[in-house]
C-alpha cells in the first residue's frame, strides 16, 4: 500500500466536496486484500498507517507514528522501533497502541484470510517487542537489515484489537505459530469467523483511525465518503502534512466510459479527472471556455511502457535478435500518436528525470530498420529470397524468424503500438501476429510463457530500487514477475547487492551497472514514461500534485479564495 498523504498546512476554506471520476469499482476495500490502485485510494481515507509518503518533497513522513523508526542491527538481525503519536485514538476513544500493531500483523499471517499477499510482504518481521512502560512504543524484529524495510515497516493499515478480537484470542500465538500453522487450531477458526463478519471489505470505517467513514456505496455508480467529527487528528497542531483532511465529503463517481466522464467534466459533474487520455487533453487545452473552468495538469510519472521478450523462446534466446526487434519501433511517432506529446523516451527503467541514478551515457533505442537487418545477420539469420529470415538450429529443423505480440484488448496505445511494429517489421520480412487478450487472461499467459513478446506498463516509485520480482532468474514461473525468463549468476548478484545497498555512492554504480547490462542483454525494451494529464476544477487549490498515482491528495484540497 503506498499512503499518499502530502504537502504542508495552509490555513484556507474547508471544501465541502470533492467529486471524483473513476472508470470502475474498487472491487473490495479490504486493507489487507488492496485489490487495486482505485481500493488503495479509498482504503487511506478510512484506515491508516505508520508511515507515509509526502509524494512532492519524494520522501517518507510520520503518520500515525511520531517519527520515523529507529533502526538498530545486529548479527542478522535488525530492529525497528516506533512509538504512536500520544493524540491518536480509535472512533471511540480508546488510543491506538503496540497491542493493535501487533494484532493487525498477526492477522496479516492468520490462516484462512484473505491475506496473501500482506503474508508475503511482511514475512522479514520476526515478532514483535512490546515496551512495558509505554503502551505506545514498540520494536519489530526482524531479518537481517534491507533499505526498504524502513519504508515497508510501516505501510500498513492498523486495525482495531479491542473491536475485531475483544476476547483477544490471537494472543495466544506468536507470529512464527501462525506462520506454521497449516489447518487452522479451533480458536483460531473461531476468531477468523468472527473477523470475517466484520466485512472489512465494504470498509465502512468504523474499524479505521482515518478521518473518513463510507458513507454509501452503491455499486458501479458512487462511493461517498464523509469526514467525520470529531477525529483525533484535529487535536494535532500544527497540523503535519498527513493529517491533513480539509474536504467535508470526497465522492468517488463511476464512469467507465472516457467521453462520458469528460462530458461530466465539461458539465461540472466531477471535479477530477485523473489519467485523462491525450486527446481530450489536447481538447481542453485548446478550449478557452474550458480553460476557465478546468486546470490542467501533467505531472511526470514513474509509468514506463515496456515490451518484454520471452528469453526462453529458441527464436528471441539471443540479445542480438532481441537488440534487432527494438529497433523496429519507432518511439517519438509513438509518443506523439499514442500520447499527443505528454510522454518521454528513456534508455532504462530508471526515468531520465531522475538525475541522481539515470545512466545518462546510454542512447534510448533508436528507430533503425537497417542497424535491425545488420544485427539479425551478426545473430545468424539468413534473409531468404523472398524476405524471409532462417536460422539453423544446432538441433532440429531450421529456426524461422515469425514472431506475436501480446497486450491487453481494448488499450487504443498499445493496439497503434502493435500495428507500427507489424508494419515495420514485415518492411523487413518479420511477420508479427498480434495478441490482443483480457487482462486477466493475458497475465496467465505471461504467467506460463505462451508469449514471445508483450506489451505491458511498470510502474515504479522514488524510494526503492529492488528489481529481484522482476529481473531475477529464481522470480520466473507462476508465482513471479519476470515474465521475461531473464537472469543469470552475475546479474541475479548485482540486483541481490543492489536491493540490500545502503551506501548512495555504490547504489548509484549498481544502478548505472544494471542499466547497461539490460540494454546490452535486452530482455526488455522501455519505449516511454508516461505522463500524468490530470483536470481539476480551477476553483480547488493545495491539489498535493506528485508524479506517484493518482497524481493529487484528495484530502489535502480547499477551496482558492476568491480575488
Amino acid at each position: 500500500m503506498l499512503l499518499l498523504l502530502l504537502g504542508c498546512r495552509q490555513e484556507t476554506k474547508r471544501t465541502d466536496n470533492v467529486r471524483i471520476r473513476w472508470p470502475r469499482d474498487p472491487e473490495t476495500l479490504h486493507p489487507h486484500t488492496l485489490a487495486n490502485a482505485l481500493a488503495i485510494q479509498a482504503i487511506n481515507l478510512t484506515y491508516q498507517s505508520l508511515l507515509a509518503i509526502d509524494a512532492p518533497q519524494q520522501r517518507i513522513v510520520p503518520w500515525l507514528a511520531e517519527a520515523l523508526p529507529v533502526v538498530r542491527r545486529a548479527g542478522n538481525t535488525s530492529y525497528l522501533t516506533y512509538r504512536i503519536r500520544p493524540a491518536a485514538t480509535w472512533d471511540d476513544g480508546q488510543p491506538i497502541t503496540a497491542q493493535d500493531i501487533l494484532f493487525t500483523l498477526k492477522t496479516m499471517r492468520c490462516p484462512d484470510l484473505p491475506n496473501e499477499r500482506m503474508r508475503a510482504t511482511y514475512g522479514f518481521v520476526r515478532s514483535v517487542q512490546l515496551d512495558s512502560t509505554d503502551a505506545r512504543r514498540f520494536t519489530l524484529v526482524c531479518n537481517q537489515f534491507a533499505p526498504d524495510y524502513v519504508l515497508t515497516s510501516g505501510d500498513f493499515a492498523v486495525l482495531p484489537e479491542h473491536l475485531l478480537d475483544p476476547r483477544h484470542q490471537l494472543r495466544a500465538f506468536s507470529l512464527g505459530q501462525l506462520d506454521s500453522m497449516g489447518a487452522s487450531s479451533p480458536v483460531v477458526k473461531q476468531f477468523v469467523q468472527g473477523f470475517s463478519q466484520a466485512r472489512l471489505e465494504q470498509s465502512p470505517g468504523k474499524y479505521g483511525s482515518g478521518p473518513y467513514v463510507l458513507k454509501s456505496w452503491q455499486s458501479g455508480q458512487r462511493l461517498v465518503f464523509a469526514r467525520k467529527k470529531p477525529w483525533w487528528g484535529d487535536q494535532v497542531i500544527p497540523t503535519p502534512a498527513p493529517l491533513l483532511a480539509r474536504p467535508n465529503q470526497i465522492s468517488f463517481h463511476i464512469i467507465p466510459d472516457q467521453t462520458t466522464a469528460l462530458l461530466a467534466l465539461r458539465r461540472g459533474d466531477i471535479d477530477v479527472y485523473s489519467s485523462l487520455p491525450a486527446t481530450d487533453y489536447q481538447q481542453l487545452a485548446s478550449s478557452a471556455s474550458d480553460q476557465k473552468r478546468i486546470a490542467l495538469y501533467a505531472s511526470d510519472s514513474y509509468e514506463a511502457v515496456t515490451v518484454g521478450f520471452n528469453t526462453k523462446k529458441p527464436t528471441l534466446a539471443d540479445r542480438k535478435t532481441r537488440q534487432a526487434i527494438s529497433h523496429l519501433f519507432d518511439i517519438p511517432t509513438l509518443i506523439k500518436a499514442t500520447q499527443h506529446g505528454l510522454a518521454y523516451q528513456s534508455a532504462s527503467l530508471i526515468s531520465p528525470h531522475d538525475k541522481h541514478y539515470y545512466n545518462d551515457s546510454l542512447a534510448p533505442v533508436a528507430f533503425s530498420p537497417a542497424r535491425a537487418t545488420q544485427l539479425l545477420t551478426q545473430a545468424g539469420w539468413q534473409q531468404q529470397a523472398d524476405k524471409s529470415w532462417q536460422r539453423q538450429s544446432a538441433s532440429g529443423p531450421a529456426q524461422q524468424l515469425a514472431l506475436s505480440i501480446s497486450y491487453r484488448a481494448g488499450d487504443a496505445a498499445y493496439e497503434f503500438t502493435a500495428l507500427q511494429l507489424r508494419t515495420a517489421a514485415g518492411k523487413v520480412g518479420i511477420p508479427i501476429n498480434l495478441r490482443p487478450t483480457e487482462s486477466s487472461v493475458l497475465t496467465q499467459q505471461l504467467q506460463a510463457g505462451a508469449f514471445d513478446l508483450y506489451i505491458r506498463s511498470l510502474i515504479g516509485n522514488p524510494f526503492a530500487h529492488n528489481f529481484l520480482p522482476l529481473l531475477h532468474s529464481g522470480s520466473t514461473g507462476v508465482n513471479g514477475g519476470n515474465y521475461t525468463g531473464f537472469g543469470n549468476t552475475s546479474s541475479d548478484a548485482l540486483l541481490t547487492e543492489l536491493a540490500a545497498a545502503q551506501d548512495t555512492v555504490r547504489k548509484k554504480q549498481m544502478l548505472r551497472r544494471l542499466q547497461h547490462v539490460l540494454q546490452q542483454e535486452n530482455p526488455l525494451t522501455v519505449l516511454y514514461f508516461k505522463r500524468n494529464p490530470l483536470a481539476v476544477a480551477r476553483r480547488f487549490t493545495d491539489l498535493g500534485l506528485s508524479g506517484l498515482p493518482p497524481g493529487y491528495e484528495a484530502t489535502r484540497f480547499s477551496v482558492r479564495p476568491q480575488p
